[in-house]
């Protein structure tokens, strides 16, 4: 104690050199795992540099090739085209609109549709079935429906109405059919030919619905139906066109008719009245005949028959200008489309 009493400054000065040598000690420690830690991450992305470098294909230089940054632009364009794409697919809307639907709405807003629809087809010169209702027989003479069928019905009602409208702004000679999804009990009582078998197409993004609609018409008005599905501003997809020519449609053709002059009648001559009653056919002159035999009855010669000259056929007088190339023939169109709509953003 004495000693260190005397040499107090000195013991002091040890002991802060011994603090300092000790902090050194763990700084020294720390940065070195900190270095062997930096070491390994270095030695990761090293690795990782390596690998991408020889992806094809790879980052790039970040020189004279910089593909982060194409990625980064392509990635700017894909949400460009998104936006836009997303624009031409609104939601139609339904009819009536809105989810809390009563059976009374959708009865009226379905009867007085079918009646427009009617009424559209007949002002464009569009022939329908008789009594035809757009696909919902099953539902045009019901006061209730299955329960959790109204939305859905009218979100097709509202989809059979634009797809009903583009066909009758292209003006189609005939619509034959249109058919949709089954959507709850009441369609199983409705005919078969209203219905579609295929099964609605559901991922993260949208759900598509599919509709076939069979239609008769000419090429121009198929090219007027093809026009309208794509300029609408609805998602209105075609998947598939069949073509059939036509049954019930008679051609017109341009071919030249032959008209013959009549011929004329050349009157034959006749028994005279008097032979006729004594020894023509029937009265006396067959009683006589058939019990005395020709005996005494002067015969009467029977007159030649001339035989009529056919005269010559007398052929209309040839068209000229020019001729057609193609005769028009009205088409059987059967068209599979998808009605798309896009999920609400989560």
């Amino acid at each position: 104690m004495d000693w260190i009493k005397r040499n107090l400054v000195f013991v002091i000065g040890a002991v802060i050199a011994l603090g300092l040598l000790g902090a050194a000690g763990w700084y020294s420690w720390s940065g070195w795992s900190a270095n062997n830690a930096r070491r390994e991450e270095l030695y990761q992305q090293y690795e990782e540099l390596k690998r991408l470098t020889q992806l094809r294909p790879n980052p790039g230089d970040g020189k004279k090739v910089d593909n982060i940054k194409m990625a980064q632009e392509q990635q700017q364009e894909v949400q460009q085209f998104k936006s836009k794409f997303t624009a031409r697919l609104r939601p139609i809307p339904s009819l009536p609109p809105g989810t809390n639907l009563t059976a009374s709405e959708f009865s009226a807003a379905l009867q007085q549709t079918i009646v427009e629809l009617q009424r559209e087809a007949t002002n464009n010169s569009v022939i329908l079935p008789p009594k035809y209702r757009f696909s919902f027989d099953a539902q045009a003479g019901r006061v209730t429906f299955a329960e959790g069928t109204l939305v859905p019905l009218a979100a097709q009602l509202g989809e059979v109405k634009v797809i009903c409208g583009v066909l009758n702004a292209a003006k189609v000679n005939a619509l034959d059919s249109i058919r949709r999804l089954r959507v709850g009990e009441d369609d199983k009582t409705g005919p078969a030919t209203d219905y579609l078998d295929l099964p609605g197409l559901t991922n993260e993004l949208a759900i598509s619905v599919p509709y076939e609609i069979t239609f008769r018409c000419f090429t121009p008005e198929l090219a007027a139906v093809l026009a309208g599905l794509a300029n609408s501003e609805y998602g209105l997809i075609v998947k598939g066109v069949n073509l059939e020519v036509a049954t019930t449609t008679t051609a017109v053709t341009d071919a030249v008719t032959m008209s013959p002059v009549p011929v004329p009648m050349i009157p034959q001559p006749s028994v005279p009245e008097t032979y006729r009653s004594r020894y023509g056919v029937g009265g006396e002159g067959e009683a006589y005949r058939s019990r005395y035999g020709n005996r005494g009855i002067p015969t009467y010669p029977q007159p030649v028959q001339p035989t009529p000259t056919p005269l010559p056929m007398v052929a209309a007088a040839a068209r000229t200008g020019p001729q057609p190339f193609l005769t028009e023939k009205q088409l059987k169109v059967t068209m599979l489309l998808h009605v798309v709509k896009l999920l609400p953003k989560t």
